[in-house]
């Protein structure tokens, strides 16, 4: 006898609201919905890993008295280069003191230093803006919003489902097809909420887990949504560098508070830069990396030996013992450290009510391009951003108008399929596919970029793209009717698994390089050293629309 389907809770379509993805976006979307609503949350971790969670630094926001609205919108906008939205950068400032409140009153319990919340300096701030717990400020944030979301009585939060694809009809998003288990089933909805995070991941050397792989901006992009600015990749210059150990992030905060960065000769090789340690993340990692090559090393150092005992105990002991876990003495020598892929600031383009151009499908987090960050994000505005931009969720708007065919969704007749990887191709395979891919990205469309191997790398992965949609498990994905369900043996779904995984990198990292050769200037995350300078005619106050391109259809030649 086969085992039940899925479980009866998840089987009640049509749901009001699908987020898709659990960090900080997804779950502040879940508790920002309307309680009358039924919401869906689906998450493709089993684990508890999220870029969120593993954000250190903090949360911009204006809480002190000598600091100003005018002042955070002033550096958010210089940090941007040109790039940001006026009206997005107006309401995340003005709104980001009342996200600090609701936060509080929800049980967030940031730093304090006597009467006042505590803040810290990082990098383009003119104020100690940033408000934190401990270096640990993403994880905090995250249990919080879990607890608050699991008393929710019309919530349901499912881990290990995978969203493989979004059903539009009329360009209306009506629901989502997914993985779970051995089952791939359609699932309706009168809305559908992108919180899937960035694609930090596409690259070898990142600071981002390995779900941020921008498999969300592929669900958009093959739906047929607008995406824009994805040339704009931020690179954190301060990422722990070790040949065998893992890539984690070094939070700008101890740059803040006194630590500095010093070359393999004890010199600063930022000391060019207008603001030096603290100048904006694309310039410090720009100079980091000419540097190395300049002394033909592979890291820098940051010396903490300038900030107090006791500030370093109080604000920074995860990552002093995570140092000291690797084989390293911070408080006695530099930490090793290399610039790193950290944070995508294009994805799914949305207006501020966190609207996409497909009526239904809502965009929150890294995944949206909002206009905020522009052509580089200024630090700490991210995880706010996630924050400001979920409010929008109180008034949402649903598909009432559409047949939403909740009947036929229902899968009801299953067949078991023994579909496998074509040809001589093999799981092994696909894993070093993905690697080398990675590589590619990181060499070619890493900090620094140029034409010619771009276009190489572009052209090699659209042909890559292209054989790999041939396999018969992707086409049973893609080809598959609402109406009917398929239950798949284990080796077919871990092969899916890889398949979906190299596929939607494929896509994504093509559009990147599309996008990155589509634009001809040098501006924020994005540097060319074929067209090293910004040129005027790029500014988004000079053309009519926001980033000055669309993508809107997938890439096949």
């Amino acid at each position: 006898m086969r085992p039940p389907l899925i479980s009866s809770s998840i089987n009640r379509a049509p749901w009001d609201v699908v987020v898709v993805g659990a960090g900080a976006a997804g779950l502040m979307s879940c508790l920002e919905l309307p309680a009358h609503l039924k919401v869906l949350l689906l998450n493709r971790n089993t684990s508890r890993h999220s870029s969120s969670r593993w954000a250190q630094g903090g949360m911009a926001a204006v809480t002190r008295l000598e600091d100003s609205f005018q002042s955070h919108a002033e550096d958010t906008l210089k940090a941007g280069a040109g790039l940001c939205d006026g009206d997005a950068v107006r309401m995340f400032v003005e709104e980001a003191p009342q996200c600090v409140q609701r936060l509080e009153e929800i049980g967030m319990e940031f730093d304090r230093d006597c009467d006042q919340l505590a803040t810290t300096l990082e990098a383009a701030h003119s104020f100690r803006r940033v408000l934190h717990v401990q270096d640990r400020t993403g994880r905090a944030l995250v249990e919080v919003l879990e607890d608050q979301v699991d008393k929710r009585s019309n919530f349901l939060h499912c881990r290990g489902i995978r969203v493989t694809q979004l059903l539009v009809q009329s360009n209306c998003c009506v629901g989502v097809q997914v993985l779970d288990g051995p089952y791939l089933y359609w699932i309706s909805a009168r809305a559908v909420v992108l919180a899937s995070g960035g694609g930090g991941h596409l690259y070898a050397n990142t600071t981002n887990p390995s779900q941020a792989c921008g498999e969300g901006l592929a669900l958009a992009w093959r739906a047929g949504a607008v995406i824009e600015d994805l040339e704009f990749v931020q690179f954190h210059p301060t990422a722990l560098h070790l040949d065998e150990g893992p890539c984690f992030l070094i939070t700008e905060a101890l740059r803040g508070e006194g630590a500095v960065l010093l070359d393999k000769f004890g010199k600063s090789p930022v000391a060019h830069l207008d603001g030096a340690d603290l100048a904006s993340r694309d310039q410090v990692s720009r100079a980091l990396v000419e540097a190395m090559a300049r002394q033909s090393v592979d890291h820098m150092g940051l010396d903490i030996k300038p900030i107090s005992l006791a500030r370093i105990d109080a604000q920074f002991p995860n990552i002093v013992q995570r140092c000291r876990a690797l084989g390293l003495d911070p408080l006695n020598n530099l930490i090793p450290v290399a610039p790193a892929a950290h944070y995508w600031m294009g994805g799914v383009a949305t207006n501020l009510q966190a609207e996409t151009t497909i009526k239904g499908l809502f965009a929150v987090g890294e995944i949206a391009c909002t206009g905020l960050h522009g052509a580089n994000r200024l630090a700490s505005n991210s995880l706010m951003e996630c924050l400001v931009f979920a409010r929008k969720m109180t008034k949402i708007e649903l598909n009432n108008d559409v047949d939403l065919v909740a009947s036929s969704i229902n899968p009801i007749n299953f067949q078991d399929c023994d579909f496998s990887l074509s040809g001589t191709t093999t799981a092994d395979d696909l894993v070093r596919a993905i690697q080398n891919l990675r590589e590619l990205c990181w060499r070619e469309a890493g900090v620094k970029r140029s034409s010619l191997g771009m276009q190489k790398a572009w052209h090699s992965i659209r042909e890559d793209f292209e054989d790999l949609n041939s396999q018969p498990l992707l086409q049973l994905m893609q080809n598959q009717s609402i109406d009917s369900g398929v239950r798949l043996e284990e080796a077919s779904r871990r092969d899916l698994n890889l398949l979906l995984d190299l596929n939607n990198r494929q896509l994504v990292s093509a559009l990147l390089f599309e996008a990155c050769l589509f634009r001809r200037e040098s501006r924020g995350g994005h540097y060319r050293i074929d067209v090293p300078l910004s040129v005027p005619y790029w500014d988004c106050h000079s053309c009519q629309q926001r980033g000055q391109k669309i993508f809107t259809r997938p890439v096949k030649a």
